[in-house]
């Protein structure tokens, strides 16, 4: 008798998200939570830079796991995965820019400079109507920023790409000429740790092997 997969969740508009996990074997359905970002930050102000970014990937998993419930879609069994990213420098954590004009200061602080690529991931195994597992974790990188000219800076902004990534840069489109380096997984930069992920699948009883679709 052939085992059912399990389907995949990702509880995310990113398509960068999407696409590391598409070339890494598997072909998740996108549902976005549509969580309050900022009223989940604002509550947890005082607290750590990781608790910040694992409570907005657990936001995500749980709603979107909660309307996969209320639909009855999860009888079957449903990974829902969710995950938020933000870059931490000179102690603040900085989300997506508000505009442009946010996005040259943040450029203008960081340039030539490290910071450090944070992101949430959370893992619900959804079950016979019910959350039947949770689990949570960071992971981080560090990014060593480049130093792009004026002229540099006004190109990229123009492109629009810093407005939709955390901390306004981002390694796989135009970002990616202005970053000098990074230590430790290119993936978390990208929004989503594959290893992390794993390991995660892993504590709640899943090997991501079983996840993989047809070649």
């Amino acid at each position: 008798m052939t085992r059912q997969r399990l389907t995949v969740v990702l509880a995310s508009a990113s398509p960068a998200r999407l696409g590391v996990l598409r070339t890494a074997g598997l072909d998740p359905i996108v549902r976005v939570s549509d969580v309050d970002e900022d009223a989940i930050l604002a509550r947890l102000e005082l607290a750590p830079a990781e608790e910040r970014v694992q409570a907005l990937a657990d936001a995500k998993a749980d709603a979107v796991a909660a309307a996969l419930i209320a639909e009855n879609a999860g009888e079957a069994g449903t990974v829902v995965i969710g995950c938020d990213s933000m870059l931490l420098i000179d102690g603040e954590l900085q989300g997506k820019p508000a505009d442009a004009t946010q996005a040259r200061l943040r450029w203008q602080q960081m340039a030539g400079r490290d910071g450090l690529l944070l992101t949430g991931h959370a893992v619900r195994l959804v079950r016979d109507g019910r959350i039947a597992a949770a689990v949570t974790d960071a992971g981080s990188t560090i990014v060593r920023m480049g130093r792009p000219s004026e002229a540099e800076l006004d190109a990229y902004l123009a492109t629009g790409e810093p407005l939709r990534v955390a901390g306004a840069l981002t390694i796989d489109g135009f970002g990616g000429w202005f970053v000098d380096g990074i230590d430790g997984d290119a993936g978390n930069v990208l929004g989503i740790s594959l290893p992390l992920i794993r390991r995660l699948l892993a504590d709640v009883g899943i090997s991501v092997t079983d996840l993989w679709v047809d070649p």
